[in-house]
């Protein structure tokens, strides 16, 4: 109700309980007001359900196109890889072995860069304390240099994207000596 419905003297009595003030014109007038504003409420609220349920399938509809597409950009990026080394496969009979290695650094360069452009990080911890959250122990050797629980050889490197672990880095650990 608005201010003015609120301040007119016919709602007044109507709203106080008090019948017999109104006669039957303006009950009338009263009930048709109310159904009128009753049917606007249910329009409105009519209209926002709707678009409650077209945001709903709007972000439905991103989401799955983020799944779809999503490695798009990381399959153009690895092109110029696959590109490098189907060179090298069809003139790998022809090459000499000087050839080939020069070869294999150019793809091994590609795909770093192309690592670089996806923020995909190498995690290579040598030296390092040894942290079970982005390092696997695969075996403790005893070194009378380094400290204890130490980073001793990177067996495998790991790798993340964006500060998140895609594989933990593969690790020879330090013990102290016997």
């Amino acid at each position: 109700m608005t201010g003015a419905e609120a301040s007119s003297p016919d709602v007044a009595q109507a709203g106080s309980g008090d019948p017999e003030g109104l006669d039957a014109a303006q009950l009338r007038q009263a009930l048709a007001e109310a159904q009128q504003q009753s049917a606007g409420h249910r329009d409105q609220y009519l209209r926002l359900v709707a678009e409650m349920d077209n945001v709903r399938k709007r972000a439905q509809r991103d989401v799955e196109n983020a799944n779809r597409y999503g490695l798009e950009k990381f399959a153009v990026e690895l092109l110029p890889v696959l590109d490098s080394l189907q060179a090298a496969v069809s003139s790998g009979a022809r090459a000499d072995a000087k050839s080939l290695a020069e070869g294999q650094q150019a793809t091994l360069k590609l795909l770093l860069k192309a690592f670089e452009k996806l923020n995909i990080r190498e995690i290579n911890p040598s030296g390092e304390p040894f942290d079970p959250e982005r390092h696997e122990a695969v075996m403790a050797q005893e070194s009378a240099t380094a400290e204890p629980n130490a980073v001793l050889q990177v067996v495998q490197p790991g790798f993340e994207l964006g500060g998140r672990l895609l594989r933990p880095a593969r690790v020879i650990v330090a013990r102290g000596a016997a």
